[in-house]
């Protein structure tokens, strides 16, 4: 039985490995810059966590296998981060923390869910495509977006490879 919670404080140092290992993938299509990103700092983390926007997935022992980040973007919740432990994988464990994160955006009246990505990489804007998001074009991404989208290129992602997209909520 998996069970998703908002993260504990002596949780975060967790969060950040599950975060290191599930770049791991972008090795094997020759990403690897991607991959060696680090990962959230702690203080980010734990201003989230104080915040309520760190959920986590744990396993039957109680310990993270997943966990998502959310902020604030625009009037929408913005999954800053999705991270699932490579070795739960392809359980459904992602989808799941999005509806959570969907049913709590819901519940605080807020219209969507936002998040930029690699439009190309079958584990990001594919990925998010099977979960209801859609992308944004032209006047339909939102200034946070636009900031976000802009301060990614200036960390080295390759504008013309992320996306912005988004997901109705209720």
């Amino acid at each position: 039985m998996q069970t998703i919670r908002t993260a504990r404080a002596d949780e975060l140092t967790e969060v950040q490995r599950i975060e290191v290992a599930s770049g791991a993938p972008f090795r094997e299509i020759g990403m690897t810059w991607v991959a060696d990103m680090p990962p959230l700092p702690l203080d980010v983390l734990a201003a989230a966590r104080r915040a309520g926007r760190v959920l986590v997935t744990v396993d039957p022992d109680d310990r993270p296998i997943a966990f998502v980040v959310v902020d604030l973007v625009d009037g929408c919740a913005h999954v800053q981060q999705l991270s699932v432990d490579p070795a739960y994988a392809r359980q459904g464990i992602g989808r799941r923390l999005l509806d959570a994160v969907a049913e709590r955006a819901a519940g605080e009246g807020l219209p969507a869910l936002t998040l930029t990505t690699f439009r190309s990489v079958p584990w990001n804007g594919p990925y998010y495509a099977r979960c209801g998001f859609r992308e944004l074009v032209g006047a339909e991404v939102t200034p946070g977006l636009v900031e976000l989208l802009a301060a990614e290129a200036a960390l080295g992602l390759d504008p013309a490879d992320r996306v912005a997209m988004r997901r109705a909520v209720g």
